[in-house]
């Protein structure tokens, strides 16, 4: 096996026999960047010098038999978690000069288990996208097909695992932004309960939706991640105080159990809805018959405000923007535009030079939502649908133990397709969205490809804190079915 090839298993297994060096390792990932990632564009920042540095400290301690979880593999992080040192952007113009004093919890803990930070990934700006077009930096390319989007936000991570320039990476999912990449280059990606992951370190988009989790080769590394990352932080109050258990756990119950007795339940509401590509359907269709193999019972249930979900979160999370960026003024860290007559001048000038049309336009309607005589009818109108979302939720989990669905309702779009219309842009989350407004996990897992060789995934989402169902139907559905090709040929 190539080096490119190994998950966080292989390459776990292969360092700490001793067969492997995290160097070696390392340097063969970076070599391959060097190599590919002018066409594929997946990193904003790749520190060579630092990532040979720690894959050095970590075969030291390998050969001290000082071993950690994550201990000398190299693994990409989206570049809105605050690495120290190390540059970080959030994709924008407006944070090109931001490098932290400070590791976000979730670097902290991958640091504390070993891991060799490889490089910063490129991103919608501030997170605010669903096809990796919105950044500062560049446009990112899907590495199955050149001409197509992978996905966004998180689409430098994704595009990142799936062209095997690391181990793994992790994404931020505020509206399907980890889920939808996964599954337009054909990767796993875990969306965990809000309040799972510590948030602390993260750039914020909106706060009560945002939730940091793993893009990986396979379901088993989603968990191996998700439990280093997971776990109650004091330095975010909306980090939940919940055991953590071992997630690869599911694993086992799945090799004794298979799926059986679990029940998949089928929103009504999903598959009615208009557009959905016939190919996603296809894979859909064959993705049911194969858990119905594996034991798994299939019902149809209904989230009945789901027609209602895409307009209430586009009001929520660009209030939640129009909060959170009003810091970004070009007073105390960031691009500033000094060519102003006054203070005023200079906030106006830094804003429209320093953020993108997108974070613009979504700053906008967030501001406006929020101002005097509108607060309540959009953003407080807004808030009480959310409140019957998470019902609908709640009731559906009192007779499935997951509910799946695809993840978007066509394959991956052409660069520069839906650039000038947003609309259908915002509609291409219409699945994803609710785990968001509800606070619940989703995972999407590869399920096929359509007639041009791009990935297809499917999602499946399960109740609060029960990431273990998702795992365990994940992994069984993963290891059943045979696709043709993993990953593509650069």
């Amino acid at each position: 096996m190539e080096f490119c090839e190994l998950t966080i298993g292989d390459a776990r297994k292969l360092l700490f026999d001793r067969q492997i060096t995290s160097f070696e390792l390392t340097s063969a990932l970076l070599e391959r960047i060097k190599k590919y990632d002018d066409e594929i564009g997946a990193f904003i920042t790749v520190d060579k010098d630092l990532a040979l540095e720690q894959a050095k400290k970590a075969d030291q301690d390998i050969s001290d038999d000082n071993i950690s979880a994550l201990t000398g593999v190299p693994i990409a992080l989206k570049d809105l978690l605050c690495t120290k040192g190390i540059k970080t952007t959030c994709g924008s113009k407006i944070l090109d000069n931001f490098i932290p004093q400070y590791d976000g919890t979730v670097v902290s803990k991958l640091k504390e288990n070993g891991a060799v930070i490889i490089g910063k990934t490129n991103m919608d700006e501030f997170a605010m996208g669903s096809s990796t077009e919105n950044s500062s930096y560049k446009i990112t390319t899907n590495p199955w097909n050149r001409e197509y989007v992978p996905g966004g936000s998180s689409g430098g991570s994704a595009a990142a695992v799936a062209a095997q320039f690391c181990c793994a990476a992790l994404g931020t999912d505020t509206g399907g932004s980890i889920r939808q990449p996964a599954s337009h280059c054909g990767v796993v990606g875990l969306k965990p309960t809000y309040g799972r992951v510590s948030r602390f370190g993260l750039v914020s988009y909106g706060s009560s939706l945002d939730q940091i989790g793993p893009i990986t080769k396979d379901v088993r590394d989603a968990a191996i991640l998700l439990n280093i990352i997971s776990g109650n932080d004091k330095m975010d109050s909306t980090s939940a105080t919940v055991d953590v258990p071992d997630f690869t756990r599911a694993f086992d119950q799945f090799e004794k159990d298979s799926l059986k007795g679990m029940t998949a339940g089928i929103p009504k509401e999903y598959m009615s809805v208009d557009g959905i590509d016939p190919e996603v359907g296809k894979v859909f269709n064959e993705a049911k018959k194969i858990l119905e193999a594996l034991g798994v019972k299939i019902k149809d249930i209904s989230l009945p405000h789901t027609d209602y979900v895409v307009a209430a979160y586009y009001i929520i999370a660009p209030c939640e923007a129009s909060s959170n960026l009003a810091r970004f003024d070009g007073v105390k860290y960031g691009f500033r535009e000094n060519a102003c007559e006054d203070l005023i001048d200079m906030y106006k000038k830094t804003k429209s030079k320093g953020f993108g049309p997108e974070v613009q336009r979504r700053i906008i309607i967030g501001t406006y939502a929020l101002s005097a005589g509108y607060y309540d009818a959009y953003y407080g109108r807004a808030s009480q649908v959310r409140t019957l979302i998470m019902e609908d939720f709640s009731n559906a989990f009192k007779t499935c133990d997951f509910i799946l669905s695809p993840v978007a309702p066509a394959p991956a779009f052409k660069i520069g397709e839906n650039i000038d219309d947003p609309l259908t842009m915002y509609l291409t989350d219409i699945f994803t969205l609710s785990a968001n407004m509800a606070g619940v996990p989703g995972i999407s897992v590869p399920a096929g490809y359509s007639s041009k060789g791009l990935p297809i995934g499917i999602q499946m989402m399960a109740k609060r804190f029960d990431e273990m169902a998702l795992l365990r139907a994940g992994y069984g559905f993963e290891k059943t079915i045979q696709l043709d090709k993993r990953f593509p040929d650069l």
